[in-house]
Parts: structure tokens; C-alpha cells; sequence
């Protein structure tokens, strides 16, 4: 009947519709009180501190909190012990003036606002105790050796119950073994005693955890001893003591000291601990195994106590239910117990407690409170505090056992239910609350969050949200053109986007979009795919004399963008604060060695994101063995072995050769295959130095031969003598072929090529393939064919460029090899249909042009998209308006582009260009031509400059056009400075040119007097009535300080042009120039003919402003400063 009504269920509910999930509410809409923390059902507290007993909730309006205390109404206000915190339900007992007993009750909250009541658990107070141990004489015990002897503890009852261990005087643990062991209650159990177990101090302590207090039994005093030593001193020493036995101890089988009889029972619940113990007694110590009657022990939850005397299972199940057995032996004889064990169970949940529903008008959900239990749990619903059955009625609700089910709700079905569980052995209580919202949707996730992943790693992208009805998920990258569906994407129920083994390409902008009945609301976030963190160069094995140093080096490439950490590690733990170790960037170093720095050095670099480390071990060897140790490669392995043979392993064994001083790093394996490649030994596996055994992974059909070659740090060894043959059966093939790819050579057909599988990996004789093709997007079969001795097939008669999905599988004698992975491919290529549209040019400046188009549709493309090419040429100058028989120029733009730049240009020309399309195959027809103009640009050199006339104050130009006009000539620019002349002159020592140089400073004495009277008199200048214009007294003959002339020079070779003046200083220094720039002052500007004569006047500065210029400095300007322009304008 029972199976019936949930069958009945079942279909209701999906006459019902979807099923809403459990949702986080946020605070600002209207929503029912949800408890958030409580104090647990068992609460036990420190007597010492004050009582918290926890509750809070949330719920909009902000819940209100009571409590009730044994069942009955608690008021807080009445109470001046009790506070209950602002905005909280949370009570606080100050016990400064009352005792803590005075609140072990039981207690509950209630927290509602106007959409509903939650209600805590029952939570218990209880306080912790630590009573004292009582106190009593406890006797001194003598036994004779060889018995058993059981020391009591019975520490008081406390709560909780203390942990209890045996120590002495001297707060030691007090040794136990498989014949001393200590009982789960506590008591330490002698198997059989000894003279050494003689002492004054077995003391038992209990430690009581929430109050943190030890409590101490009196000592207890053991004195063992044999017959011969009672009999000699009875009389003296045992007038007051308990002597337990008079008869020799001799060998004895085990006997059980607990527990007692063969059986006995115990029940347990599930998910708790489950404890047996079996304790014995004999001589020899007996030793105790577990086993299960029924099956086997949980290996992964079992575990052995007290030197195997206990037996315990964590994580109870029904499963451990049943028989187990302890066997308890010694070369006596034996000795077993069974114990039965049964499992019950406090409620527990199935599928988790009730979640909350949110919900639309008009929309139907379910409430489910699945639990189980041993014996089987009762359900009872209430809703806002109150048995459901007392509750007003709702027409939408429907109670169906553990099912509330809700149709067609409205806005007054808001409440909050609890769901209540019980057995005998416990309850379980858990509010949900049912809200009935209209909500536009809203995304929960932070907007523009940066998530970052590394690359190959699964990206997760959140995107939580709430709205009611349920929100539906989309996402986009990039732009909304298509959403994100399929592989490499996963999307969740909860909206998370994943990635699996994300890529570089995978990062960029991701929206979601969210969307119900009542809106729409979209998020942006990004992705960020970085390189993972690799340790290129590890640290390798070190062997470092005493007193040298060691270096680790530790390079890593990371992400650019992720800053990265080293840390050193020794022997797993921190390296030693001693500044010999000194860390750098990528390395460590060791300075003067020492034997405590032997160790594995572990080099770690984390990022934010990952990490990677390297380990390599340091050996410290004496700085001067004596004698000399000789280290060398170590000798060949012996005595090869194949055992433990099946289809596709077998076990090799060797015995390793001398390794000369050296340790042995690795073994490594090789392996021969003599029906397949004869005499050609490969690289099979390697391992640890330190084994001599490896179980060999192997393939069908092959005859293996084994050898083995040992490494040290000095080399390889000479191989061993290999093994005796091994011949693995035939099977059909396990892997298909790789890199299977699909293109064309012509345009109607489809080349399927693959990379065919070795001998080795052929499993079997009469490899083949199948090849199978279908044309992809089309809802039609597999073509299959059979090859054999090929890596390619070719399919003919397809249509041009259509895409095809492929699959070639290994076939042999023996069978298939496994379902193959889907290929793609095209059929051949075929030339473009059509050209680029609207294509237009934009100038940019004289010599750079952008040209724009429309990119092809992929229909008329015939193929994989090259790119576009543009053909250009120059038609003619504008300035010379002929034709210009240029070559075309081709700028090829790879990929989907639609513009692309032309430098290079001539300037002031026409030029024409059309665009073409082109695939694999070739280029596509060209676009109209169209045309474009370059501004004009900058003009070349003139392409000659002569001097026609030479005079002693003029000269006369002439020039040629440029070449290249670039535009229309409207002028051209002169630029012209005084040339200097320099002379070096070496001065002889020889007495004879002693005379000569005196008579040569004679002469230009004689010159220099010329020259001053030639100066007064005015000399032969044209401008010499300009000059006698000034009357600026400062204006000098010459200056008697630096005997330096102030107007002009009498040398015609250092005249000036005509028109030129000096600085009104009228001083020039030798020391700077011969012939010095401002001699010449600034220089006129004047206009030519287009032939390049002069047609214009001279002019020069005004002499006030040449006197104004004279008092800043008497220093020669820079000749640059004394540059002249002549203008000229056509």
C-alpha cells in the first residue's frame, strides 16, 4: 500500500511541472525567517563561564525571537539573570550570582516575522562535571611471576566521560607492549607479570576535556616475586598485604580475562565508533587476531588498538552488523570469543533535509523530507510551529507522507514548515519555508569579476542568480551573436559556466544573460587563461666534500602577469636560520658544507594560481678520504627473472651488480622484440635504485627479451645478459590510429589520411583499417571502406568544399580495436566565385592610403579563407599629366580582414587598385578597379647647384628642378654660411730655421703697420660711409688689452658679402677663428629669378640694435648662429 501511495506521488509530481530549487532569497525582498546558527542539540557548557545558548535567523521584516524552557514559555524580561542580545535571539545567563545547574534544561527558539515561524532543535543544557576521585587506601599487591594482575581505575563519572592513561611519579607514561595493555574503560591489564613490572608508582589519571582539570587515584604498588624469595621473607613482610597465589606459574594456554564466556553482544549506531576488545591471559604473552564471521573487515574504516587487544571501526554502517571473532594463541594452545554486533540507526537524511522553495503564482512545487532509520522513523509535519493537522487549511497544499506537495500557489501559501523525524534512538528537525514572489530576474554574481585560470585546467565561471518564476541561463562570449553550448562548455543548473581544459583562446568577455516572464538582466565577466608554472631546470643530486659548497639551481618560467614565490624546503620542513644557506632568485647555495646539512632539498615556486617543485638529495663525503675511494660506473645486474606471467604483464627480478662506491640512482629496463624489429633494444621503464623488482606493463604480440642497465652518478653499466623470451598473446587492437585529417588535392574529392599504427602497436596479425565518412550538419550514414598497407584514402565525386566528419579503425585477425574518435575535414577547394563589394579608398597623407572592403561571404569563398590581396599601381603624376607604366604591386592581407593599409605611396599621383578573395586553391576575380589621388608631399632635392659668376663680393647660382616634384614648385629656399679655413703650421728646432722664422716675424711686423695705416685711411670697402655713420664712442681702432681688430679685416680672402656688418663691439677673437663669423653679422635676404639670379637689395640690422648686442658679449657667435637665407618665390 505504502509503495502504492509513493508511486502515486511520483506521477503527481510530474503532472505537477518542474521542481524549484532551493534558492538564496536576497535580503531586501520579502521572505519568512530562516534559522542560521543554533546551539547544538547536546550542549554542554563550562560551569566557570557564562551560558550562550546560540539562535540566529534572518527574514524580511527582521524576525522576532522567543524561547521556551522545559516546554513551557521562557520570559527573558523576568529573569535577571538572562539578556537576550539586540537583533537576536541569542541568550546570555550570567552565573556571577546563581549556580549553572540552575539552567540545565531544555530548550527552543522561535523566530517569526509576518511571512512565517521557524523553530530551533530541542537544545539541551547540560554542564560539564569533574568530580574528585574518592579517596581510599588502596593495599600494596605482591604476585608471583608468571600470573595475570588486572590494576583498576574506575575513575569517577564525569561529563563528558575523561580520557584515561596510566603514568608514574614522574608524569611518564608507563610502557605497554602486547603483554601490558590498557582496557577501553581504563584498567591495565598484565597478560602475565614480570620481575621488572615491580613498582611503588602505577598511577591511573583522568583528564576531563571541557574544563581541561586532571584528576589523580592514589598510587599503586606491585612488588613481583618468585617462590623462592616468598618463601624466605613470608613472615617479615607480608603481615599486612594480599598474596594472590601460592602455586608455581607455570606455561599455560591463553584464557580470556574480558570479556567472559565465548559470546556476548553489543549494538552500536550508525555513523558512530565501534569498539571490541579482547583481553587475555597466558604464558607465553598470547597474541590476539580479529577476523569477520560474516566477511571481511572494512579495511579502509578498521583500525587495531592497544597492541591489536582492540578492535575499532569508524563510520558505522548496517553492513558492519554481525559476527566477529577474536583468537587469542601461544604455543599452548588457543583460545576464541564471538561477538555480535548489532547496527541501529537515529534518523539521518536521504537526500538531504528540506530546501526552501521560491516560487511563482500559479507555479507547483514539492517539499520532500526523506530520512531513514533503524527501527524505521515516524514523520510529523507542522507548519509555523504548529502540527500541520492543527494548522489552517491551504487548497494548494496537499500532505502525501513525507511529501508536501503545492499547486497552483498564491501569494497568502508563504509559511514555514518544519519536517520532524524520530526513532528510539533520535530526531531530526528541519525548517523550509515556501515564499510566493513575482520578481523580475537579477544576477547575484559580482559584475566585471576578473576570473583567472591556468592553462589545461578546468575554468569555472559563476553566475548566480534569483528571480521568480526561475531565471534561465544563457551565455555569450564576446558578442551575442550565438550562445555558448556544447564542448568545451558545460553549463550547470545553477548557471556556472565550465571549461574544461581551458585555453589562450578561451579568455575575453563572457555575459549572462538571466531571464524569466517578468525581465531580462545580463552580467559581464572576464576570463583569464595564464601559463602554468614549470620548473625548467631542476635541482639535480649533489656529493659535496666537507667544507666546499653546493648550489641548487631552481629556474622556472611562469606567466608574465603572476608574480611568483620561491621557497627552499630540507627534509620536508624549513630550511635552518644559518646564513651559509643563502637563497636566491633561482638557486640556493650552500657555503662550507657540514655533515648535518646532508638532506633532500625541495625547491617550490607558487603563484596565486599553481605551483610546481623539484627535489634533488645533498651527500656530505669526508674532504679528504683515506684511503683513496675509487668511484666508478657499477657493474651489470645478474640473474634475471620473469615470475607472476599474464597476457599483458610480467614480473622482472634482478640482482644488482657492485655499485663502486657510488649509490645506484635508477635501473633501467629495455626490451627487445624479436618478431618485430630483431637486434633493436628500446627503453622500456625505469626505476628507484633501491629496487630490484618491476612489474612490466606489455603488449599483445610481441616476443620480449629483457635486459637491464644500472645508473650511477658516473654513468650507465654495461647491459645484463638478457632473459629468457616471453611471448604475449594476440589481441585486437586497443588504440586507432593518430592525426586522422580530411582535405582535398581537386575540387570533388575528399583525401582521408591518417598516421598508421607500428608493428608493435598492431596487437595481432592482418592489421587493416576501416575508414568511414559522412558529410558533416547532414542527417545521413557512414560510407565504409576496408583498407590494407595504406595511410590514405581518397573519396571521389564529392561536392566542392563541404565539411565531413571521419573515423578509421584498427582492425586485425582478432577484432576491432575501440570506438574511434570523430575526425573532421573538407572536400577539395575550388577558386572564389565572386569579388570583394563597396571597396573604397581612404587617403590617409601623401604616401599611406587604407583601402576598405566587405568581406566575402564563406558561400562564395570555395574554400579556407587565405585572405584578400590588393593589386595596386600608380596610373600617373599629377604634375605631369602623362601615364606612368608602373608595375602592379600586391599586398597580401592574411585571414579574415576588411581593410587594410598601402604604404609607400608616390605623392601627388593617381593611382588604381582592385581587391581580390583567395583560398587554398587560389585567387578569386578582382574587384572593379577603382581610383584614388595622393596629396602632394614634400618635394625632392634640385638636382644640381653651380656657381656661374664668382666676383670678389657676389656670385651667381644656378639649379636644376627635382626629380621627383611630389606637387607643385612654388619656390625654392637658399641657405648659405662663410666657409672657415684652418691651417696648422709645424715649428721647426733647428738652429738654421731659427733665423728664417725672424725674418718672417719681421715681414709681418712691416704688414701690421700696412695694415693699421691702410685702416684709418678707410681702405677700399663699399661700405665704408655706413661704417663712419656710427659715432658710438665704443666703437674702437683696436683694443690695446687683446690687440684684436674691431672693423674689417684688410684680407681679401676674408671679406664680406656685400650688405654684411659687424658686431657693434667690433671685436673678434684669433684664438677662436681666423676668420671669425661675426666679421659678417647677420646676413640680407633677397628674392630670385626662376632662373636662380638675384634681383633683390641688401640689408642689415639696425645699429641700435647691433650696439644693444654688442654689450652682451665680446665673444664670437656660433657660425650656426650666423647663418643667412635668401628667399625666392616663382
Amino acid at each position: 500500500m505504502m509503495e502504492r501511495r509513493r508511486m502515486d506521488v511520483a506521477l503527481l509530481m510530474l503532472v505537477l511541472g518542474h521542481l524549484a530549487a532551493a534558492l538564496e532569497v536576497p535580503l531586501d525582498l520579502p521572505q519568512p525567517p530562516t534559522i542560521t546558527h543554533q546551539s547544538p542539540q547536546d550542549y554542554i557548557i563550562d560551569p566557570r563561564e557564562n551560558i550562550i545558548i546560540h539562535c540566529e535567523a534572518k527574514g524580511n521584516p527582521h524576525p522576532s525571537f522567543s524561547w521556551t524552557r522545559n516546554g513551557t514559555h521562557f520570559d527573558v524580561d523576568e529573569d535577571p539573570n538572562v539578556t537576550m542580545k539586540p537583533n537576536s535571539g541569542t541568550l546570555v545567563v550570567d552565573i556571577n550570582r546563581v549556580k549553572a545547574e540552575q539552567y540545565e534544561c531544555v530548550y527552543q527558539c522561535t523566530a517569526r516575522n509576518s511571512h512565517g515561524t521557524a523553530v530551533s532543535n530541542n537544545i539541551v543544557v547540560r554542564q560539564s562535571r569533574s568530580p574528585l576521585w574518592s579517596k581510599q587506601k588502596i593495599k600494596p599487591i605482591v604476585i608471583q611471576e608468571g600470573v595475570s594482575l588486572v590494576l583498576p581505575c574506575r575513575p569517577p563519572a564525569g561529563l563528558p566521560p575523561p580520557i584515561i592513561f596510566w603514568m608514574d611519579n614522574y608524569f611518564q607514561k608507563l610502557p605497554q607492549s602486547s603483554r601490558v595493555s590498557q582496557s577501553l574503560n581504563g584498567d591495565l591489564y598484565f597478560s602475565n607479570v614480570l620481575r621488572e613490572d615491580s613498582r611503588n608508582d602505577y598511577i591511573c589519571y583522568a583528564r576531563f576535556p571541557y574544563t581541561q582539570t586532571i584528576q589523580q587515584k592514589q598510587p599503586i604498588s606491585v612488588k613481583v616475586l618468585n617462590m623462592d624469595a616468598i618463601n624466605d621473607t613470608m613472615a617479615a613482610f607480608y603481615n599486612d598485604t594480599d598474596l594472590f597465589r601460592e602455586d608455581p606459574a607455570d606455561e599455560r594456554k591463553p584464557t580470556f580475562l574480558i570479556p567472559s564466556g565465548p559470546f556476548s553482544s553489543k549494538t552500536v549506531l550508525r555513523g558512530q565508533v565501534l569498539e571490541m576488545e579482547c583481553i587475555a591471559e597466558g604464558l607465553p604473552t598470547p597474541e590476539i587476531s580479529w577476523t569477520k564471521v560474516s566477511g571481511d573487515l572494512p579495511t579502509k574504516r578498521t583500525s587495531f588498538l592497544h597492541h591489536q587487544r582492540a578492535l575499532r571501526i569508524v563510520n558505522v554502517s548496517e553492513s558492519d552488523a554481525g559476527d566477529y571473532r577474536c583468537v587469542a594463541r601461544n604455543q599452548m594452545g588457543m583460545v576464541h570469543h564471538t561477538i555480535h554486533i548489532t547496527v541501529k540507526a537515529a534518523p539521518y537524511w536521504i537526500t538531504g533535509p528540506p530546501r526552501n522553495l521560491v516560487l511563482a503564482p500559479g507555479e507547483n512545487g514539492v517539499l520532500t523530507c526523506r530520512a531513514s532509520g533503524t527501527p524505521k522513523p515516524s514523520i510529523t509535519w507542522a507548519m509555523n510551529g504548529i502540527p500541520i493537522e492543527n494548522s489552517p487549511q491551504d487548497p494548494s497544499r496537499k500532505v502525501e507522507d513525507d511529501t508536501i506537495i503545492f499547486a497552483d500557489v498564491q501569494i497568502g501559501s508563504s509559511a514555514v514548515y518544519q519536517c520532524n523525524v524520530s526513532n528510539n534512538y533520535g530526531y531530526l528537525m528541519s525548517n523550509a519555508f515556501i515564499n510566493v514572489l513575482s520578481e523580475p530576474p537579477r544576477v547575484l554574481t559580482a559584475s566585471n569579476k576578473v576570473y583567472q585560470v591556468i592553462k589545461n585546467h578546468r575554468a569555472l565561471i559563476d553566475c548566480s542568480s534569483f528571480g521568480s518564476p526561475i531565471p534561465e541561463i544563457t551565455w555569450f562570449k564576446e558578442t551575442r551573436t550565438s550562445t555558448l553550448d556544447g564542448y568545451p562548455y558545460i553549463i550547470h543548473d545553477n548557471g556556472t559556466l565550465v571549461i574544461d581544459g581551458a585555453q589562450a583562446n578561451n579568455s575575453g568577455k563572457y555575459t549572462c544573460v538571466a531571464t524569466n516572464i517578468f525581465g531580462i538582466y545580463e552580467n559581464h565577466v572576464y576570463l583569464e587563461v595564464k601559463e602554468s608554472t614549470r620548473i625548467v631546470k631542476q635541482p639535480e643530486y649533489k656529493e659535496v666534500r666537507r667544507g666546499r659548497s653546493a648550489v641548487f639551481e631552481c629556474k622556472v618560467i611562469h606567466d608574465p602577469s603572476l608574480i611568483p614565490t620561491m621557497t627552499w624546503l630540507k627534509d620536508g620542513g624549513e630550511l635552518p636560520d644559518d646564513e651559509r644557506l643563502i637563497v636566491d632568485s633561482d638557486s640556493l647555495t650552500i657555503t662550507d658544507v657540514t655533515e648535518s646539512d646532508a638532506g633532500v632539498y625541495t625547491c617550490i615556486m607558487n603563484t596565486t594560481l599553481d605551483q610546481d617543485s623539484a627535489s634533488a638529495e645533498l651527500t656530505v663525503v669526508e674532504a679528504t678520504p683515506t684511503p683513496a675511494v675509487v668511484y666508478e660506473r657499477p657493474d651489470p645486474p645478474t640473474d634475471l627473472e620473469l615470475t607472476d606471467q599474464k597476457k599483458k604483464s610480467v614480473q622482472l627480478t634482478w640482482t644488482p651488480g657492485d655499485e663502486h662506491n657510488s649509490p645506484i640512482q635508477k635501473f633501467l629496463i629495455q626490451y627487445e622484440d624479436s618478431l618485430h624489429h630483431r637486434n633493436q633494444w628500446h627503453n622500456l621503464t625505469e626505476v628507484s635504485g633501491t629496487k630490484t623488482t618491476a612489474h612490466l606493463k606489455l603488449s599483445p604480440y610481441v616476443h620480449y627479451t629483457f635486459r637491464v642497465v644500472a645508473i650511477n652518478a658516473f654513468g650507465f653499466s654495461n647491459p645484463s645478459s638478457p632473459s629468457r623470451l616471453f611471448k604475449t598473446e594476440a589481441a585486437a587492437p586497443d588504440e586507432n590510429p593518430t592525426g586522422v585529417h580530411g582535405f582535398g588535392t581537386e575540387h570533388d574529392n575528399l583525401v582521408i589520411s591518417w598516421k598508421p599504427l607500428s608493428a608493435l602497436q598492431s596487437n595481432g596479425p592482418g592489421l587493416h583499417y576501416k575508414v568511414m565518412w559522412r558529410q558533416k550538419s547532414v542527417d545521413s550514414d557512414w560510407t565504409t571502406v576496408t583498407v590494407a598497407n595504406k595511410s590514405k584514402f581518397v573519396v571521389s565525386g564529392t561536392p566542392t568544399f563541404v565539411p565531413y566528419e571521419l573515423k578509421v579503425q584498427a582492425v586485425n585477425d582478432h577484432g576491432a580495436g575501440p570506438e574511434p574518435a570523430i575526425a573532421h575535414g573538407y572536400s577539395g577547394e575550388d577558386l572564389p566565385l565572386a569579388a570583394p563589394e563597396h571597396v573604397q579608398a581612404i587617403v590617409l597623407n601623401s604616401t599611406v592610403t587604407e583601402v576598405h572592403w566587405d568581406p566575402l561571404p564563406s558561400k562564395f569563398i570555395r574554400g579556407h579563407l587565405k585572405g584578400y590581396k590588393v593589386y595596386y599601381w600608380r596610373e600617373r603624376s599629377l604634375h605631369k599629366h602623362n601615364p606612368h607604366h608602373a608595375e602592379k604591386q600586391i599586398l597580401t592581407f592574411s585571414g579574415n580582414h576588411s581593410r587594410g593599409i598601402l604604404p609607400g605611396l608616390h605623392p601627388f599621383s593617381a593611382y588604381l587598385f582592385n581587391v581580390r578573395v583567395f583560398n587554398g586553391k587560389g585567387e578569386g576575380p578582382p574587384s572593379p578597379t577603382r581610383q584614388f589621388e595622393t596629396p602632394e608631399g614634400v618635394p625632392g632635392a634640385p638636382t644640381s647647384l653651380i656657381v656661374t659668376e664668382l666676383n670678389l663680393d657676389s656670385l651667381t647660382l644656378e639649379w636644376n628642378p627635382p626629380h621627383a616634384h611630389n606637387g607643385r614648385i612654388t619656390g625654392y629656399t637658399l641657405r648659405y654660411q662663410p666657409a672657415v679655413a684652418s691651417r696648422q703650421v709645424d715649428i721647426a728646432t733647428q738652429g738654421w730655421f731659427i733665423g728664417l722664422m725672424c725674418a718672417i716675424a719681421l715681414l709681418i711686423l712691416i704688414l701690421l703697420i700696412i695694415c693699421f695705416i691702410q685702416r684709418n685711411k678707410g681702405g677700399k670697402y663699399p661700405v665704408k660711409e655706413k661704417e663712419d655713420a656710427h659715432t658710438d664712442p665704443e666703437f674702437q681702432p683696436m683694443k690695446d688689452d687683446d690687440c684684436t681688430f674691431g672693423e674689417y679685416s684688410d684680407n681679401e680672402d676674408h671679406k664680406p658679402l656685400k650688405g654684411s656688418r659687424t658686431p657693434s663691439s667690433g671685436t673678434v677673437k684669433r684664438d677662436d677663428s681666423d676668420d671669425s663669423l661675426v666679421d659678417y653679422g647677420e646676413g640680407g635676404d633677397g628674392q630670385f629669378n626662376e632662373d636662380g639670379s638675384f634681383i633683390g637689395q641688401y640689408s642689415g640690422k639696425s645699429a641700435s640694435r647691433d650696439t644693444a648686442e654688442g654689450h652682451e658679449s665680446s665673444e664670437a657667435p656660433s657660425p650656426t648662429n650666423a647663418m643667412n637665407s635668401l628667399n625666392s618665390f616663382v
